[in-house]
């Protein structure tokens, strides 16, 4: 081989040593699936957004994108999918420390998965759901954003905002992140929760809400389309009172934030 060929082989190595990093940096998964109406179709991630929109078809989509920094690898990420009676619940789990028990995927706060040392690798789903199926999705760093969902949606996360548009009813939770929420219904049963630390909570209701209602905050204003008997001193970051007539609880809390409680 002459000098020139040879330069061209070790071209055409240097080119092809980044495509195959890029390559081993990113991997997708997919999932396609039958949720009966009622039950619902969960979300467990640790790192990465989440969305959910309104699907055309009778099946649930799952898309996943992976994407690895810092020389960890999104392989050593399993996708678990969980069929049980109320639904499915998709899980991203990362791989244990060898000094801990493994991570296992289980419904609702059931479960276990502690990263540690894979932070690195993102996970964000896109969901397309079908009328009728309730959507829940649950991250710890990532934003969860829920549209035109034709059923009740709950989301929680930890770092991230929370922006929910759903014919049904919803319940929100984060810590850094605001809380937009549009819910085209209000016969929940029990209480119902918003809370944040650091974001503002801004509430969409029906026009027919009826609730007991407890409302606080540090540093930012109360608002209300709704008239409100308030129980109690009144005070502008902090009431409980009624609207309407009752019969259910709504709690809304921030800390460093402002709360809104919007008539649909």
């Amino acid at each position: 081989m002459n000098k020139y060929g040879a330069i061209l082989l070790m071209a055409v190595l240097v080119m092809w040593a980044p495509m195959q990093a890029a390559a081993q940096d990113r991997r997708s998964w997919d999932w396609e699936g039958r949720v009966d109406r009622g039950d619902a179709i969960e979300i467990k991630g640790i790192n990465g957004e989440i969305l959910a929109e309104r699907g055309s078809g009778n099946e649930v989509v799952v898309r996943v994108e992976m994407k690895g920094k810092r020389d960890s690898d999104p392989a050593e990420i399993e996708m678990v999918v969980l069929e049980h009676g109320d639904g499915v619940t998709i899980c991203a789990v990362y791989p244990a420390d060898e000094d801990e028990r493994p991570n296992e995927c289980q419904p609702g706060g059931r479960g276990r998965t502690n990263v540690r040392d894979h932070y690195n690798v993102e996970v964000e789903f896109t969901v397309t759901v079908p009328d009728g199926v309730d959507f829940i999705g649950r991250t710890v760093n990532g934003g969860v954003d829920a549209r035109g969902i034709e059923g009740d949606v709950y989301a929680h996360t930890v770092n991230g905002s929370i922006d929910i548009y759903a014919t049904g009813v919803a319940e929100a939770g984060t810590v850094n992140g605001s809380i937009t929420v549009s819910m085209g219904r209000a016969d929940w049963d029990g209480t119902l929760d918003f809370s944040t630390v650091n974001g503002g909570v801004t509430l969409e209701m029906p026009s027919d809400l009826s609730t007991e209602v407890s409302v606080s905050t540090v540093n930012g204003q109360i608002s209300s389309d709704f008239p409100l008997t308030v129980e109690g001193r009144f005070s502008p970051r902090h009431l409980k009172g009624t609207i309407g007539g009752g019969g259910r609880s709504l709690v809304i809390k921030t800390v460093n934030g402002s709360i809104q409680i919007r008539r649909s």
